[in-house]
């Protein structure tokens, strides 16, 4: 079996500093509308991104775009910087997205001085609302599993063969997703899952059905590898290798220290399989929502894709329209983009603006941390607003050395930690400190189907949407509304297991438990029934009570029935403002200075978890005491 990884995530592949140009005073109005954080000091940037403003004159029109953006280069001294020897330069139109911004170019590219200058005078003009550059975007730089011949087994849960000795992702009960115990009650069935990637490649234990239905939005034909610049039906991955001529960055390709050549990644072929492998069907392995239809969407090729790609692809992949491209047919419920770049993410800049939109249309949209270890606020798009985001951890629930992390981290999920004991270096742990799915053994174009290993946000982040398509798969089939976005990321945070260890950075809410997320969702627990006789507030088994507030030195009682032959039981305050602990006691309600508590957990913040592994049947009472006040709390009671 030929072990395959992706290509580099650019900026996620290793913390950059960002040095950007003086502003001066008189700049101060535009710069309000300009987003310089992807510019670092060694970029060069020739493709920009202008939204005007509604009801603009230059808004969808071309000449007027052209005319309005001559203007701003001439102001920025561009035109005089050539010599007479040199190219005039030419400011060209590329195509209008459906957000409503338009793509233009420039015939060289430019510093990062030039091109905030020139950001900042196109940003000048009243009409325009946003600038920011056309952005180069990665699949996140996953790390390469050993080669390994996986042993087949005569029986197992499912029958997948490699599944057992592989996939250890899915049911560890330390660092896994809890998979495994989700597929008695969901399999994704009638929820498409949009891959926004490199594509698919054919593969007999993938549902292809909707290859076809796919897209590739990637416009330039360097990138695409296409004769022609365009887009052209169909979610297939043809390659998005780097080796070659053609890619090094003396030829204008992308190939340099930071960036060395690589072979074709199938990067999209892996986190498509993570997500909906065929299962239980004899061969390979298997996959989360099993019974989920995955709509791939081309936007990574060679060197990686542009900003506006990837916001066209969201937007049409949650059902919206993108001009010159059919509508799509097979909206999505739930969006995985398993790539990302440096820089931030407002609400203003057009990827945030898509994945708004999508949100708007009831689609939840799962994208990956990044692998730089660092903060993913300096990330695009795990800084956009809305969005689920996700960390890895290794096996033993550690965070992954590479793994991003911070307060936009929603939750880990299982995305490999590479070393034994998920340690930072040393000896590669084979096959547990890899994700397992389909790959192709193509060097270049697509050639023989295989299974490999990657470790990454990349891999991460398909378990927490595979998670989303059980969700809403075992809402279709239950009959009950769908989840909204939000309530889905409610869901996923109220559920997540406590981390095993205490993490060295915060990387979200927990670990993602699928099986917990479709309990909590389908209301698979208790009644409230009466309130207990001491006036404690009634905790449903998997309901989340929200809203909970009080002041410095308040105390708030809670009581949740557990029957008898109850599994793990959680107990959990999150979210909000303040600082609060809590008390657990069975059978009675603890002291108010928890002096005589069963368990008690008190950390800075509202993040407060006991987990008891075997409760007895009783009434399990949890008292929230105010160390600060606090506000918006929510209070969770979770047993099996």
């Amino acid at each position: 079996m030929t072990i395959h990884h992706s290509i580099r995530l650019g900026a996620l592949a290793a913390a950059l500093a960002f040095v950007l140009p003086a502003v001066h005073a008189a700049d101060t109005p535009a710069v309000s509308k300009v987003n310089l954080a992807t510019l670092h000091a060694n970029g060069r940037y020739d493709r920009f991104i202008v939204n005007y403003r509604s009801g603009s004159t230059e808004r969808g029109n071309q000449n007027a775009v052209l005319q309005n953006v001559k203007a701003a280069v001439s102001r920025a001294g561009l035109a005089r910087a050539s010599t007479s020897a040199a190219a005039p330069f030419v400011v060209s139109y590329k195509h209008h997205l459906a957000i409503g911004a338009e793509v233009i170019k420039t015939s060289r590219k430019l510093s990062q001085n030039e091109a905030a200058e020139l950001m900042r005078q196109i940003a000048s003009d009243p009409a325009v609302a946003h600038v920011e550059v056309d952005a180069m975007l990665h699949a996140v730089r996953d790390f390469k599993a050993p080669t390994a011949a996986p042993k087949a087994l005569l029986s197992a849960a499912p029958d997948d063969p490699y599944y057992a000795n592989y996939q250890w992702h899915f049911n560890n009960a330390t660092g896994g997703a809890d998979v495994e115990n989700a597929w008695a009650k969901a399999d994704g069935s009638d929820v498409v899952v949009a891959v926004i990637d490199t594509g698919i490649t054919q593969h007999s234990d993938l549902d292809e059905s909707l290859a076809d239905d796919g897209y590739d939005f990637i416009t330039d034909s360097f990138v695409s590898g296409r004769d022609s610049d365009g887009r052209v039906a169909g979610g297939w991955d043809t390659g998005d290798w780097t080796t070659g001529d053609t890619y090094l960055a003396t030829n204008g390709g992308c190939v340099d220290d930071d960036n060395p050549a690589e072979a074709s990644s199938w990067h999209g072929t892996h986190v498509a399989g993570t997500i909906a492998e065929l299962t239980d069907n004899g061969v390979g392995m298997a996959g989360i929502a099993h019974d989920a239809k995955v709509l791939p969407v081309r936007v990574l090729g060679h060197c990686g894709g542009y900003t506006s790609d990837i916001a066209d692809a969201i937007e049409w992949a949650s059902g919206g329209h993108v001009d010159g491209v059919p509508d799509n047919t097979h909206p999505a419920q739930v969006i995985n983009m398993s790539l990302g770049g440096g820089g931030t993410c407002s609400a203003d800049d057009v990827t945030g603006k898509a994945i708004a939109d999508a949100i708007g249309r009831g689609v939840t949209v799962v994208v990956a941390a990044g692998n730089s270890d660092d903060d993913a606020v300096n990330y695009t798009p795990a800084s956009c607003p809305g969005v689920i985001v996700v960390a890895s951890n290794g096996i033993t629930g550690k965070r992954a050395f590479y793994s991003n992390y911070g307060d936009d981290v929603t939750l880990s999920a299982p995305g490999g930690g590479i070393y034994k004991n998920d340690a930072s270096s040393g000896t590669q742990a084979n096959p547990e400190g890899f994700v397992w799915s389909t790959v192709n053994d193509g060097e270049t174009t697509p050639t023989t189907e295989d299974y490999g290993g990657m470790a990454g946000t990349s891999q991460a982040t398909p378990h927490v949407t595979g998670t989303v398509a059980l969700i809403l798969g075992a809402e279709k089939q239950a009959g009950v509304p769908l989840s909204t976005p939000a309530q889905i990321k409610s869901i996923l945070t109220a559920t997540a297991r406590p981390f095993p260890v205490t993490e060295d950075e915060p990387i979200g809410a927990g670990i993602v438990d699928a099986a917990a997320a479709v309990q909590s969702a389908l209301g698979d627990g208790s009644s409230p029934g009466e309130p207990p006789a001491d006036g404690a507030t009634a905790l449903s088994n998997g309901s989340v009570l929200g809203g909970q507030g009080g002041s410095t030195g308040s105390s708030a009682l809670y009581a949740l029935d557990v029957p008898a032959g109850a599994g793990t039981l959680n107990l959990r305050t999150y979210g909000g403002t303040g600082d609060v602990s809590i008390y657990v006691k069975a059978g009675s309600a603890p002291a108010a200075d928890g002096s005589d508590a069963d368990y008690a957990s008190s950390r800075p913040g509202n993040t407060e978890t006991v987990v008891v592994a075997k409760p007895e049947a009783s009434t399990y009472y949890v008292r929230v005491v105010g160390v600060k006040a606090y506000a918006n709390l929510s209070v969770l009671g979770l047993y099996r």
